[in-house]
């Protein structure tokens, strides 16, 4: 299954009881709404399907994991309802791999920014390449990381998501993010694909009852996500009209 258009693409292929869903976008694989829309329904689609066991999510090219949201919808947004229209596109696509009833296993070829980072952190297991770095750099740009801060909390702890919220600047090495549990393991481009490949025909030949158990008990606790994260996609909808952020946006995007 594929869809491609101007708000970039989506492809899922299957095989045994593998399916890798791909995402990309000309604009370093960044996330305009729709695209968020069509990766929320890809997985619950296979969350609902019996003949899959375990999923693989990956972008695009060699250099770029995902950059987060499109800045150009970003600037489009005029009032506070769109900002949390379009913010809350996250929060869908997060609550979707936190309630699937299959394992995710990301796969990280290049650097990932804000969104990009929390849809790292919401999968269940990811290998990466030593040259994946990450950032969280909504502060930079008027806003904060409030709707992916749930899920990279959990997985690397308050101090360290503090850490690279404040230093916005900043990249965190891939090693940094392995250290802090963000990465499960690290593997060079060229073994990249072969080890996810592996582990996740690995993964697949193990029983289908225990590994939906297992995806329960890692996820606990995150019952609430539900009302959170659209919460703060209100929280962030409203900043982004700020004429900081508007400004910010424009010289980020020069």
């Amino acid at each position: 299954m594929s869809s491609e258009n101007s708000n970039g693409s989506l492809e899922t292929s299957f095989q045994n009881t593998v399916a890798t869903i791909q995402f990309g976008h000309p604009a370093s694989n960044s996330f305009p709404r729709e695209l968020l829309d069509r990766l929320t329904a890809e997985i619950n689609l296979l969350s609902r399907n019996e003949a899959v066991s375990v999923i693989i999510l990956q972008s695009e090219g060699s250099k770029v994991f995902c950059s987060g949201a499109s800045f150009d919808e970003l600037l489009a947004v005029q009032n506070e309802e769109q900002g949390t229209e379009f913010f809350s596109g996250f929060a869908h696509l997060l609550n979707a791999m936190r309630n699937c009833t299959k394992l995710i296993i990301g796969r990280v070829q290049g650097k990932a920014v804000g969104g990009g980072v929390g849809i790292i952190a919401a999968c269940d297991y990811v290998l990466a390449t030593p040259e994946s770095a990450v950032k969280l750099s909504e502060l930079a740009i008027g806003i904060g990381p409030f709707v992916i801060e749930p899920a990279v909390s959990r997985k690397i702890g308050k101090m360290a998501m503090t850490q690279m919220t404040l230093a916005a600047h900043e990249w965190k090495s891939a090693n940094w993010a392995l250290q802090n549990g963000l990465y499960s393991a690290l593997h060079n481009a060229d073994l990249l694909d072969a080890e996810v490949e592996n582990f996740a025909q690995k993964l697949s030949s193990y029983n289908p009852e225990a590994l939906l158990e297992m995806k329960k008990i890692i996820w606990e606790g995150t019952e609430q996500w539900e009302s959170i994260l659209i919460e703060r996609a209100k929280i962030t909808g409203k900043l982004v009209l700020s004429d900081f952020t508007k400004k910010a946006l424009i010289e980020f995007k020069k």
